[in-house]
């Protein structure tokens, strides 16, 4: 009986340790305060509806209410973070739940739907996975982030560059010496570069169709494994981490004009069982590159780089296309 509970017990603890939370959101989408889980695969249908689009399967979660149908964000921010089951955010300021059946998840679907039903404006979609080198853009983000570092030599590099995070976070027991910290600095880089860039086309946020960010960041976890969860640069990493992501809420939501939706999914493990669904939107075509990996987290004999377009085109041309997937 006693091996029965212990393994109950951490049955529980792994469902349910994750969060989901609300770092930001406007009068016109209502999330309730309450305990009431919500299970990782209906992520996205979440994103979804607080946009205002339909979903396949009704939802039946009380922590999302039904908000001003006729006034729709201009924008979501879904920050998934890997490594940590939850983050010590300010209490008060933000609505946290309960994540359960923590299975990976991806935003295709809401993209998808923007791509649809907007194709004749300017969406800003933007999903990346920078320490997986993995980058997708539709519309207005192919020429406002067009800057942006998405490759682990180019983040590497950001960083030795002038008004970097290197200049200006506290890095306390973190090293600039060190290539595992340096993904992880490099990760709350992009966090500042987007909403720099998002600053010079202003006039973006402010018009009718809305925008989607989906950024993954696995750099806190490479620092877990790297140090242990109990060691001091672990604890520094996850309370930088922590006030990178308020800053960027804040800077995001102002960007829109308080009508954004920002939001925070932390998990520690997903269930490797599942794999990744892959991207449908439009055919693309592969092309295989081999590169030196500047971090030094895996083997260069194991690097694999993929560079996928939507349609065979040349990337310096890319501003002028509906979209583009980098997946290296």
């Amino acid at each position: 009986m006693a091996v029965l509970v212990v393994f109950l017990s951490f049955s529980v603890a792994g469902v349910l340790g994750n969060e989901f939370s609300i770092l930001r959101s406007p009068g016109s989408v209502v999330f309730r305060n309450g305990n009431w889980p919500i299970p990782g695969e209906r992520i996205p249908d979440v994103a979804a509806l607080s946009m205002g689009f339909s979903v396949k399967e009704d939802l039946s979660w009380p922590g999302l209410a039904v908000g001003n149908l006729f006034h729709r964000p201009r924008a979501t921010v879904m920050v998934m973070v890997k490594g940590v089951d939850k983050l010590a955010l300010p209490p008060g300021s933000v609505i946290s739940y309960p994540l359960e059946n923590a299975v990976p998840f991806s935003l295709d679907s809401v993209a998808n739907s923007i791509h649809s039903l907007f194709s004749e404006e300017t969406p800003v979609v933007l999903q990346l996975a920078p320490s997986e080198e993995r980058v997708y853009m539709v519309g207005k983000a192919n020429s406002v982030f067009e800057d942006l570092s998405v490759t682990l030599r180019q983040l590497r590099n950001r960083l030795f560059q002038e008004n970097s995070v290197l200049t200006s976070l506290p890095l306390n027991s973190l090293s600039r010496n060190n290539e595992v910290d340096l993904l992880f600095l490099s990760e709350l880089q992009v966090l500042r570069d987007i909403s720099t860039l998002l600053s010079r086309h202003k006039h973006l946020a402010k018009d009718h169709s809305p925008d989607l960010y989906s950024l993954e960041l696995a750099g806190l976890d490479e620092i877990g494994k790297h140090y242990g969860e109990d060691s001091e640069q672990f604890r520094d990493a996850s309370k930088i981490l922590t006030d990178a992501l308020q800053k960027f809420a804040d800077d995001m939501y102002n960007l829109y004009g308080g009508n954004a939706v920002v939001e925070l999914v932390t998990v520690r493990s997903f269930d490797t069982s599942l794999v990744r669904k892959t991207r449908n939107i439009l055919e693309t075509k592969q092309v295989e590159l081999h590169t030196e990996h500047p971090f030094s987290l895996v083997p260069n004999n194991m690097e694999h780089h993929k560079l996928s377009f939507q349609w065979m085109i040349n990337p310096t041309i890319s501003k002028t296309c509906s979209g583009i997937r980098l997946q290296l």
